[in-house]
């Protein structure tokens, strides 16, 4: 089954509980709302900024500023999480800020408030470190990759659907729409949030100590897959989550249409996880599943320029969707699966901090150069981060560092 329910054992140290069905799909459908109200615009936000007049640098800059306040916030918000052994009040900041975020969006129309209202949404997105550490107790410890597998792919799923009513909904009724809907359905989101299920029994002498914050900075298997995710996150922000879209319209497509590019490159994505956590992992060694999935990358990011018809773009976007669902949920059990229930959020937050780096970095990379030289670099500066990821996997891969001892649980 997907998920494993009734009978569940829970890691939370010295005991162990039962999470129902109900709380499983009730944390998942208030997960699709969250991530529904961050990627409705996704598609369209590229050629908004466009409408508003912003060159390409500036658009990059503030598709960008998605990641800034997600570097700052990720790693605190994870240390006060695992400090004070609480997920949910977070979880509840995070569907607020997003309808904030999208609200703003739609109530004004300048570059300004543009760029405001993106960094509210980086706020919103900063918060996944607590659905991401909450999901995971609700799972063994040594579950903990199919857990991750399993998030990644409501979250994918919540993606496909919003992106790919993203531009039927500007055809429709004007650049607005998405944003009013991301609101509208996010206002729900908030009010079910109150009602998620938090495992308890974690008491106060389980609290992870701030002296003890440096063993999970130092623990090398965290830095190293948080570098790879930084790396997997830049490209996926250049490529569809920031200029395929804007090529495809270039080379013939229309705002009607990008859903099928949407659902090229989105479905497979969801489907990797499942495939990688299910059926990979029992037959391949993690760093080889990594190094396919940048490999292929490289190469169907890298090939994008050469393409000049539509057909042609969503094959390889699928097969791209696909290489970069492999990566990203498995980069991210990697980051926790040695880690203590009690110092999770911690090492989730550096993970996701560091990461981040890459979803700002790589669009304010691309939009300079595609200013400064032209439009196909974006897709060469893909690729070529998509080549030190399988660089670095295939070193990484072959030290025996990389075979992490699992971080010792503080007595009590």
């Amino acid at each position: 089954m997907f998920f494993r329910t009734g009978g569940q054992n829970l890691n939370t140290n010295h005991s162990t509980q039962k999470i129902s069905l109900y709380y499983h799909l009730f944390f998942v459908v208030i997960t699709f709302i969250y991530w529904f109200s961050l990627y409705i615009y996704v598609p369209i936000f590229v050629e908004y900024l466009d409408y508003l007049g912003g060159a390409y640098t500036l658009i990059g800059f503030i598709a960008g500023s998605y990641g800034i306040m997600q570097i700052l916030l990720r790693f605190p918000l994870g240390i006060i999480s695992d400090k004070m052994q609480i997920r949910k009040p977070f979880i509840i900041v995070g569907l607020v800020t997003g309808v904030i975020s999208c609200f703003g969006f739609a109530l004004t129309e300048s570059l300004s408030f543009a760029f405001a209202s993106r960094v509210i949404s980086g706020v919103t997105a900063s918060m996944w470190v607590a659905f991401t550490v909450l999901y995971a107790s609700y799972f063994r410890a040594e579950e903990t990759t199919k857990a991750m597998g399993n998030i990644q792919f409501v979250t994918v799923a919540s993606q496909l659907i919003s992106m790919g009513l993203s531009g039927y909904l500007v055809s429709e009724w004007g650049w607005k729409t998405p944003f009013w809907l991301g609101g509208i359905l996010g206002c729900i989101g908030i009010v079910m949030s109150f009602w998620v299920r938090e495992v308890g029994n974690q008491t106060s002498n389980q609290k992870i100590e701030f002296k003890e914050l440096r063993d999970v900075i130092k623990e090398p298997l965290v830095i190293k897959v948080a570098l790879l995710s930084a790396l997997a996150n830049g490209v996926l922000f250049i490529t569809m989550f920031g200029f395929t879209p804007t090529y495809a319209l270039n080379i013939g497509a229309t705002k009607d249409s990008l859903i099928v590019l949407v659902f090229s490159f989105m479905i497979p994505h969801a489907v990797a996880p499942i495939i990688t956590g299910r059926y990979l992992l029992n037959r391949f060694n993690k760093w080889s599943i990594l190094l396919v999935g940048f490999l292929g990358t490289f190469l169907f990011s890298a090939v994008i320029p050469f393409i000049t018809n539509l057909e042609i773009l969503y094959v390889t976007q699928m097969l791209n969707g696909y290489a970069q669902g492999m990566t990203i949920p498995l980069l991210m059990g990697m980051a926790i699966q040695t880690i203590p229930l009690n110092k999770r959020a911690t090492a989730m937050g550096l993970f996701q901090a560091i990461y981040a780096i890459g979803i700002f970095v790589g669009p304010f990379a691309a939009g300079a150069v595609s200013q400064n030289i032209n439009f196909a670099t974006v897709f060469y500066l893909a690729g070529a981060i998509g080549l030190l990821g399988l660089a670095l996997s295939i070193v990484w891969g072959r030290e025996k560092s990389t075979h992490a001892v699992p971080l010792k649980q503080k007595s009590i």
